[in-house]
């Protein structure tokens, strides 16, 4: 479906600067934008396509300044927002289920379903499950017995939520989601033969999830050893993302593409873990605090404290160390290359 700018505009309370009878047609970035795509601009180091785009309109804050090539533009106090609230226009709509229970799903005893609740094909439900109002359960996902799911929930193909684990309202579940695997414990005992016996701790806990969590397609959630592994309310975890038994996560944290926290941690809330960081056991991530890429953290971290690198250390002393004193040691090495020149001059002097 078309738009013209003007009605764009109104939906998302924006000033247009420009035609605002241009006809649009899609939403596109600025770089792969064509004639008849809307593009935005959110983030300063990609105002210079804002230019050259091929876009017919581009979504800006209020006051930017930049060159926009006499193009027509939609001002706006927050330029993510706006883009949010129309991108649905330009997307193919998300399939819309009949409330009911697909007539190859496999449901156990003693299972209550809520008002218009949807079961897709081949899902297997055990007994004594819980299944909230609207809540939508799509292909192939397999729900362990007594789980409790709440409302409005929506489970996308290949989820495995097993036995006891508790789920809470409005979550989503990408496909391949593991919530309740068992966690990595082991006890090893030493023989007399020299040899090791390992044998494995049962993992008797549950995994409880809040309200409003997400969390990406392949990501695994571990059951506890005893008690539960919690993740808060409105927690965002992206694929790929391993978290160990008995981890407690606060309210409102994001923990981004291929991160792992280890076992008995405790993230506090606020908290962003960015890409492919690791976590150690049994520490204490506080409030407000930020774990980098890649960083490999082995003790607490403070509330609000940034922290780089492996072994992780705040930000401050990573640019210091690690950023900083690789640069130092190339202006010694080329004032050291200088001071040799100037000696071997004098050598050569008579």
């Amino acid at each position: 479906m078309a738009y013209t700018v003007d009605q764009l505009a109104a939906k998302i309370g924006g000033e247009v600067v420009g035609d605002g009878t241009i006809t649009i047609s899609a939403l596109s970035s600025l770089g792969e934008a064509r004639r008849g795509d809307i593009s935005f601009l959110s983030n300063p180091r990609y105002e210079h396509l804002v230019a050259t785009t091929k876009a017919s309109a581009v979504v800006v804050e209020v006051g930017w300044s930049g060159d926009w090539g006499g193009r027509t533009l939609i001002r706006v106090t927050n330029p993510d927002k706006a883009v949010t609230t129309i991108a649905p226009l330009f997307c193919c709509p998300p399939p819309q289920r009949q409330p009911g229970v697909h007539p190859t799903a496999v449901v156990g005893q003693r299972v209550s379903l809520g008002a218009d609740v949807y079961v897709g094909p081949y899902v297997v439900i055990e007994d004594d499950v819980t299944i909230g109002d609207r809540t939508r359960i799509e292909a192939q996902s397999w729900i362990g017995a007594e789980v409790e799911i709440g409302c409005d929930g929506l489970i996308y193909p290949q989820v495995t939520i097993r036995e006891g684990c508790i789920i809470g309202d409005r979550v989503i579940l990408h496909s391949g989601v593991r919530v309740g695997s068992d966690g990595y414990g082991y006890n090893i005992e030493p023989m007399d033969d020299g040899k090791v016996r390992i044998e494995k701790i049962p993992q008797l806990g549950i995994v409880e999830l809040g309200h409003d969590v997400e969390v990406g397609a392949n990501a695994s959630i571990d059951r506890a050893r005893f008690g539960r592994t919690r993740i808060g309310n409105a927690v965002k975890i992206d694929n790929l993302v391993q978290i160990g038994h008995n981890v407690q996560i606060g309210d409102m944290s994001g923990i981004i593409a291929q991160a792992g926290v280890a076992g008995s941690t405790r993230v506090g809330s606020g908290v962003l873990i960015w890409a492919q960081a690791g976590i150690s056991g049994h520490l204490n991530i506080g409030d407000g605090a930020q774990v980098g890429p890649q960083a490999g953290v082995s003790k607490d971290v403070p509330a609000n404290e940034f922290v780089l690198g492996a072994p992780a250390q705040p930000k401050r002393a990573f640019i210091t160390t690690t950023l900083a004193v690789p640069r130092q040691v190339e202006r010694l090495k080329k004032k050291v290359a200088e001071l040799e020149e100037a000696i071997a001059k004098l050598d050569a002097t008579p």
